[in-house]
C-alpha cells in the first residue's frame, strides 16, 4: 500500500518546478473528475499550461500521477482537519469535517479506480487512520460543546467513516443520496432531545 508520500516528492526543486507540478497535479484532478478513465495526459499538460514532457519529467507513469493527486489530498485532508479543529463552532467543524470527508471520498472516486486496474490498492481507511488525533480532537470538542453524544468513541467515528467513504467510492451515490445518508449518520451521533 503506498504511503501517500508523493506529494511530497516536490518539495525539493526550484520555484517554478513546485509551480508546474502543482498546476499539473490540480490540473489532472480536474481532468479525471471531468473524463474518467478516458482522461490522456495531453489533456492534463493543456489545462496545466505545460508540455507534455514537463509532466513526464514529474510524473514518469499515470500511476505515479494518481499516487501523487491521492497524497495531495490526503496533505489537504490533513491541513482542513487541523484547520477545524483549531477554531469555530465545535459541532459545525465535526459534522463539516465528517461531510467533507465522504465528499471528497465520491470526488476521488474515478482516481481510486484507476488506482486499482494498475493493481495498487487504495482505501480510505489509512488516510482516516493517520487522523485518529485531529478526529479524536474535533470529536471531543464536539462533546463539550454538547452536539455530539458523551458515549461516541473516536473508533466509532472512524468506523463510521470508513464505511460511508467506502460505500460513496464503490456505489453511484448522487448528492442527494449522500446528504440523506449523511442525515441519517448524523441524528445517531447526536445527543437526544
Amino acid at each position: 500500500m503506498p504511503s501517500y508520500e508523493p506529494a511530497r516528492a516536490g518539495k525539493g526543486l526550484r520555484a517554478d518546478a513546485q509551480r508546474n507540478r502543482a498546476r499539473i497535479l490540480e490540473a489532472a484532478e480536474a481532468v479525471f473528475a471531468a473524463k474518467g478513465p478516458a482522461a490522456s495526459t495531453e489533456e492534463i499538460a493543456l489545462r496545466a499550461g505545460v508540455g507534455i514532457g514537463t509532466v513526464f519529467r514529474h510524473f514518469p507513469t499515470k500511476e505515479a500521477l494518481l499516487q501523487a493527486i491521492i497524497g495531495r489530498l490526503a496533505d489537504r485532508l490533513a491541513e482542513d482537519t487541523a484547520s477545524l479543529a483549531e477554531g469555530g463552532d465545535p459541532g459545525t467543524a465535526f459534522f463539516t469535517f465528517f461531510a467533507g470527508m465522504v465528499e471528497r471520498a465520491a470526488r476521488t472516486k474515478t482516481v481510486i479506480d484507476l488506482l486499482a486496474e494498475a493493481g495498487i490498492a487504495i482505501t480510505v481507511a489509512k488516510p482516516i487512520r493517520m487522523l485518529r488525533e485531529s478526529i479524536e480532537d474535533l470529536l471531543t470538542n464536539a462533546q463539550h460543546a454538547g452536539t455530539v453524544r458523551r458515549d461516541v468513541r473516536v473508533t466509532e467515528v472512524i468506523a463510521l467513516l470508513i464505511g460511508v467513504c467506502q460505500a460513496a467510492l464503490h456505489t453511484a451515490w448522487d448528492p442527494g443520496l449522500r446528504e440523506r445518508t449523511l442525515a441519517i449518520v448524523f441524528d445517531g451521533l447526536r445527543p437526544a432531545r
